[in-house]
């Protein structure tokens, strides 16, 4: 069996979750490191060596020509589908500069626009013990994020009009998992997602594919 060239590293239950899942759905060959984030795991030696910043995902590409290291979540999910895919319009790679374009749009974009916000709602309504939640920083992070969520929505009702179900195509693409993979973390916020059915079923297709219930399965096991 061939050894895989490439490494990720971070546990699933983090930010690495977004270059796992396209690893998975394009089949790519990987090891998978499971570096955690707490207590300084990701500031051993060997990790500050790969990235200064002492942060998961870090992407390794052991190349002919030489180690490609990345980090950055959304870096490291774009790199995978500009290497790796066929961008023949068959797996989830851009086929077209109108879907590159919508791939580095909409990824960016749920990192400025989406994210913040969208982690304080998972923090403050499940993740976090209850006696250390802040509901009122919740409340304050749903009604921001009405009004991304808004464009959003806009936009699939657009696609739909066009026949297209998903994000930035007529097939699920990288765009649909960079942006999918920041949106679900505000699914707690159960009045917001039910003023966006769009939204919200677009999250559940892309939930319920299988690589990503690849990458649930490592979360839940603590890879």
């Amino acid at each position: 069996m061939t050894t895989p060239t490439l490494t990720i590293y971070g546990i699933a239950a983090s930010r690495a979750a977004r270059p796992l899942w396209v690893a998975e759905e394009l089949a790519i060959p990987y090891q998978h490191e499971p570096v955690v984030y707490l207590n300084g795991g990701a500031r051993t030696p060997e990790m500050l060596a790969l990235n200064p910043n002492g942060h998961i995902p870090v992407l390794k590409d052991a190349r002919p020509e030489g180690d490609v290291i990345v980090w950055e979540s959304m870096a490291c999910a774009l790199y995978l589908a500009r290497v790796y895919g066929r961008a023949d319009g068959m797996d989830i790679s851009p086929a077209t500069p109108a879907e590159e374009a919508d791939a580095l749009r909409w990824s960016f974009w749920s990192v400025t626009e989406l994210e913040k916000d969208a982690l304080t709602v998972l923090m403050h309504r499940v993740a976090m013990p209850a006696e250390q939640r802040k509901p009122d920083l919740a409340d304050a992070a749903e009604k921001r994020l009405a009004v991304p969520f808004a464009v959003l929505e806009a936009h699939l009702a657009a696609q739909q009009a066009k026949g297209q179900p998903w994000l930035a195509a007529d097939r699920f693409t990288v765009a649909d998992v960079c942006v999918c993979a920041v949106a679900a973390w505000a699914l707690p916020a159960k009045a917001l997602m039910a003023s966006l059915p769009l939204t919200a079923d677009w999250i559940q297709r892309c939930q319920a594919r299988p690589a990503q219930q690849v990458i649930r399965a490592k979360a839940r096991s603590g890879q």
